[in-house]
């Protein structure tokens, strides 16, 4: 195929105007034209008068090589297809396994099923039709539930959110990871999107179609099913125990338990298995009218079908050295509770795949180094967390409300008493109040000076009546669980591969999927299966 770039559409044309561009442009006859597929598409929106789709397109041709000679500029497609690794020689002596299925153990599972090597995936939590209504009672009636929540269960935590696929990663294994999500039911238009997102509402049954593949394949998920130790010997990990009560043998195991297992990080760290400190961040989801947003970005084309619901991404450096920066923004979305142990509030934001709720939300979050953490210890961010969940726990109540404060009185170092015109959308419920009393300083002063220089940006971005809802802490895993970068393997201890978010290797669904493949890779290329 060749690759064209430029093809430019205007917002009023359709996708089927790709044809004849491509035939002008390449100046042939309708009928040389055998296919097309379209490879990326991006928006140019510079001009205020004017915005613009922009795609790179794979075309297949009858006449290939003449038009690549009349055509100088143009080059032939490279590959793009995911190429499987060589299997290895080496005896597996026991089924590989998997702890967690959120994307890193989701794709580490359905790599090593699809070569033949049957792993064995363990979820503490729930498969994802039982973990929806836990989440769901949680949400409307407060029933907690800690091993079935927006953290732990099929999917992990991407599954109650935006299903943002964005990553600044540049792999092959990315487009394996849109095609296995297309081919499990999530929308085609994944695989070229400018901004590819698939939605919480589809991404439940696409984690779902995954899970059966992996067991066609003769792989087998195991929910309610929590490690609770390991063995290891001679630097080699031998067993795992599930639910105090069984030992799984194995010499592999693939990592993937997310950035909340907090448990199972004191299990390793009991363990000897090396961890370290790293900075991550802290903050609110901050909601705005998603009209607003829409306005502020698309002007007068706000609202055009084409478009949909407008995103943002805002950055800002502080005085005192502090990055401050929107982070999972959420388009025509809602606030979530999203805590994982009981007396905590986490905050986390969600969108379905169409985006049409009243509200846009983000994290706005600021950057806390491990000289914040107040100790040495490798756990010591988790107790950080700890702390401020705990603090917004009391403040909103002791009964999963979250405390609120509107913009304006944020910035004029007022509580709030009542909200605005931004009627939140966390549940199960939410207390006006003041939010330096769960957050710490730092993170107040910091948001304080941010807040009107991105208003700069994005004009309604300081709106008095926006609500900032606390906390949000789970941006990133405040601990590496440190790994060789060849192997991936555990600095001291063999046959363990620490994966994804909660290993502290990624940043969102598509990246942690590519690292849980990496690490498969690295057991089909030692074993046979």
């Amino acid at each position: 195929m060749i690759r064209i770039n430029e093809i430019k559409l205007s917002i009023h044309e359709d996708l089927n105007s790709i044809r004849e561009k491509i035939i002008k442009k390449l100046r042939i006859q309708p009928q040389e034209l055998v296919d097309y597929r379209i490879y990326r598409e991006s928006i140019d929106a510079r001009k205020g008068d004017a915005i613009f789709f922009v795609y790179t397109v794979d075309v297949a041709l009858k006449n290939e090589a003449q038009v690549l000679k009349k055509h100088k500029n143009l080059t032939s497609a490279p590959a793009a297809e995911y190429r499987e690794i060589p299997r290895g020689e080496k005896k597996l002596e026991n089924r590989p396994i998997v702890i967690g299925t959120g994307p890193a153990g989701m794709f580490a599972g359905l790599i090593l099923a699809q070569r033949g090597y049957k792993p064995i995936l363990l979820e503490r939590g729930r498969d994802v039709d039982r973990r929806s209504k836990d989440v769901e009672d949680f949400w409307t009636k407060g029933k907690f539930q800690p091993e079935s929540n927006v953290q732990f269960g099929e999917g992990g935590a991407g599954t109650f959110s935006d299903g943002k696929l964005t990553t600044r990663i540049k792999d092959i294994r990315v487009r394996k990871v849109l095609e296995e999500f297309v081919a499990a039911g999530a929308p085609e238009e994944i695989l070229y999107s400018y901004k590819p997102h698939i939605g919480t509402d589809i991404l439940k049954d696409v984690v779902k179609n995954i899970r059966l593949e992996i067991e066609k394949y003769g792989g087998n998920i195991c929910f309610d099913t929590l490690v609770t130790d390991m063995q290891i010997e001679n630097g080699k990990i031998k067993a795992v125990e599930v639910n105090q009560q069984e030992w799984i043998h194995t010499e592999n195991v693939i990592l993937a338990i997310g950035h909340s297992a907090r448990d199972t990080y004191e299990m390793l760290y009991r363990r000897g298995v090396q961890i370290r400190q790293k900075p991550f961040s802290i903050g609110v989801r901050i909601e705005h009218p998603q009209e607003l947003i829409d306005q502020s970005q698309y002007k007068k084309f706000a609202g055009h079908p084409r478009l949909g619901a407008a995103d943002y991404r805002l950055t800002y450096q502080s005085t005192k050295e502090r990055a401050v920066y929107t982070f999972c923004m959420c388009p025509g979305g809602m606030v979530v509770a999203a805590s994982s142990e009981a007396g905590m509030v986490v905050t986390n934001g969600m969108s379905e795949y169409a985006r049409d709720r009243e509200n846009a939300n983000s994290a706005l979050l600021v950057q806390v180094n491990t000289a914040d953490f107040g100790g040495d210890h490798p756990l010591q961010g988790v107790e950080f967390q700890r702390k401020w969940e705990q603090e917004a726990f009391k403040l909103g109540g002791s009964n999963y409300y979250a405390p609120v404060q509107r913009v304006g009185d944020f910035l004029e170092g007022i509580p709030s008493s009542q909200i605005g015109a931004v009627k939140p959308s966390y549940l199960p419920g939410i207390t006006p109040t003041n939010l330096s009393k769960c957050l710490p300083d730092f993170v107040i002063e910091a948001m304080k000076e941010a807040i009107p220089e991105m208003d700069k940006k994005l004009k309604g971005f300081a709106l008095a009546d926006a609500l900032m809802t606390g906390v949000e802490t789970r941006s990133s895993a405040p601990i590496r669980i440190e790994r060789f970068e060849e192997s991936m393997e555990s600095l001291n201890v063999a046959g363990l591969y620490p994966v994804g978010e909660g290993g502290g290797y990624a940043g969102g669904i598509v990246s942690a999927a590519v690292d849980g493949i990496k690490a498969a890779e690295k057991i089909i290329q030692k074993y046979k299966p």
